[in-house]
């Protein structure tokens, strides 16, 4: 007769089939997931983060991240799609502030996101692909909603920045360090504008060239007006009305998880 130990017994049994990761693991992850995206600021969200960091744990153990990362990789893609076209149909006077919302929102979110699948990040994400999961889900960000809008969003932040009270100093800043967090290399998009709340961006100037960084911000603005939205309704009757944007061994070692 085969002798199986208690252990080995209880591993066996606690064994988790792909099945079992699309049927019942997966779709907790999903739900907590949906739930961090779309929370806003000081909102109670009614999940148990130890039980979805033990989800993950398993589900890491039992060689699903392939699959659990694809999954959250797909999920999130999906839901910044959705929010890139509610941008598109926003009117240039909540234009700003709906991307600020979007923004703010995400990176809040991806605070208690990336935490939650840390053992998928370690074990998979680093190892297997060398990548970190953070990273990755900013770029998300960039390529499925900030690319698509940054030369919409431009014109209107360097026109908001010329007509005081349009839009809060802090809703500026905060859009414009995000942009900059996205992809440094936009600061040459506006230099004035970056420079103002991004310190030591610009190589020391002397003030004639200050001017000229504020003047080539201002020649970007008129351009950006003139050709950043022909993607858009031809149809307007003139810049900035009614525009259409487009814009493993490890695991086994560990202890303490259930």
């Amino acid at each position: 007769a085969i002798n199986i130990s208690a252990s080995t017994s209880k591993f066996l049994m606690n064994v988790i089939t792909i099945e079992d990761y699309k049927s019942t693991y997966w779709p907790k992850l999903d739900s907590a997931i949906d739930q961090l995206l779309t929370q806003s600021p000081g909102d109670y969200i009614p999940i148990s983060y130890e039980q979805i960091y033990s989800c993950v744990y398993k589900c890491v153990c039992q060689q699903h991240s392939e699959q659990m990362y694809s999954d959250l990789i797909k999920k999130i893609t999906n839901h910044l799609e959705r929010v890139s076209k509610e941008l598109q149909a926003s009117p240039p006077d909540l234009y700003i502030e709906r991307f600020n919302v979007a923004l703010g929102q995400y990176m809040g979110a991806l605070q208690s996101i990336v935490p939650l699948f840390i053992y998928m990040n370690k074990f998979y994400i680093e190892t297997k692909l060398n990548r970190d999961l953070k990273d990755d889900l900013i770029k998300l960000f960039t390529e499925h909603v900030a690319e698509k809008h940054i030369y919409n969003l431009m014109p209107l932040l360097l026109e908001a920045q010329s007509t005081p009270f349009q839009i809060t100093p802090s809703t500026m800043a905060n859009i414009v360090k995000g942009l900059y967090t996205l992809r440094p290399e936009w600061v040459q998009m506006a230099p004035a504008l970056f420079s103002k709340f991004i310190p030591n961006i610009l190589p020391p100037a002397v003030e004639s060239e200050l001017q000229e960084y504020a003047a080539q911000d201002q020649k970007l603005q008129r351009e950006l007006i003139q050709n950043g939205f022909t993607r858009g309704d031809q149809s307007r009757k003139r810049a900035g009305e009614e525009l259409t944007y487009n814009g493993s061994s490890a695991c086994a070692s560990s202890r303490g998880y259930r």
